[in-house]
C-alpha cells in the first residue's frame, strides 16, 4: 500500500534535516521484508529525534517499530552507518536497529570525544568504530530484569580504526602502551557525560573487551 502523497510530503519535510530518508515506496519495501506490514507516519518525538539526528551529518535511515515478544523491541530506531567527525564521516560497523535518542548521544561521542581524541593523542583522526552491535533480546546477566539491548538503547563498543591504519580494542588497550590507555580512559570519561549507564574493563570481567553504553539509567560509570 502506498503512502497517500500528502502524507509522504508531510513526512519528508518533517525530515529533510535527515542526511538519510528513504522513499515511501523503499521504506515499505524494508517494512515488508521484515514482517511489519505498511510503515505509518512517524511520530512527533520520532520526527523531531530524526532531524536532530540528521543535523549532526550523520547518515542514517529510520527503521519501522518491531515488536517481537517477550518485553524486547525496537521502536523509534535508525539504522545508523556514517557519523560525521570534525573534518570527515567515519563509518560505524555491526549495528541493527539503534533507538534514535541513543544514536544522537552516540553521534556526539564519537565526534567530540572519540574523534577528536585521537587526533590530539594518538596523532591520528579515526575511520571506523567496531561494535559488537546494539539490539539483542536479553536479559541483564545474572538477573531476571531485560537488558537494556532488549530495546535498542545500548551498544556494545570493541575497538576503534585510525586512518593511519591502526587498530585500539578496548581488550588490548586498556593496559597497553601509555597513549593508548590514556586514549581510552579519556573517551570512556567522556562517554559518562552523555549516557546513563558506561560500563568497561574496570566494572568486570564481562566487560574486559567492549564499552557497554546505554542511554537514560542511573548515571552509572565504571
Amino acid at each position: 500500500m502506498r503512502l497517500h502523497p500528502a502524507l509522504s510530503l508531510l513526512v519528508l519535510l518533517t525530515l529533510a534535516g535527515c542526511s538519510a530518508i528513504p522513499s515511501s515506496n523503499s521504506a515499505e519495501r524494508t517494512a515488508r521484508q521484515a514482517g511489519s506490514g505498511p510503515v505509518a507516519v512517524a511520530r512527533p518525538e520520532a520526527r523531531q529525534c530524526y532531524a536532530k539526528l540528521g543535523q549532526t551529518g550523520s547518515r542514517f535511515a529510520p527503521l519501522p517499530d518491531k515488536f517481537y515478544g517477550a518485553g524486547c523491541s525496537t521502536t523509534n530506531s535508525v539504522r545508523l552507518d556514517g557519523v560525521a567527525g570534525d573534518a570527515h564521516e567515519f563509518s560505524v560497523t555491526n549495528l541493527g536497529a539503534v533507538a534514535c535518542p541513543l544514536a544522537n548521544s552516540f553521534a556526539g561521542w564519537a565526534r567530540f570525544g572519540v574523534d577528536r581524541a585521537a587526533r590530539q593523542i594518538l596523532g591520528s583522526p579515526l575511520r571506523r568504530i567496531e561494535t559488537m552491535g546494539s539490539y539483542s533480546c536479553r536479559n541483564v546477566a545474572g538477573t531476571a530484569r531485560r537488558s537494556a539491548h532488549s530495546r535498542a538503547e545500548a551498544i556494545d563498543v570493541a575497538a576503534f580504526v585510525l586512518a593511519d591504519g591502526r587498530r585500539i580494542s578496548v581488550q588490548s588497550g586498556w593496559n597497553a602502551s601509555p597513549r593508548e590507555r590514556e586514549f581510552l580512559r579519556v573517551i570512556h570519561s567522556s562517554a559518562c557525560k552523555r549516557f546513563g549507564t558506561v560500563l568497561g574493563p574496570d566494572y568486570n570481567k564481562a566487560h574486559e573487551d567492549h564499552f557497554h553504553l546505554e542511554y537514560g539509567g542511573n548515571n552509572y560509570c565504571r
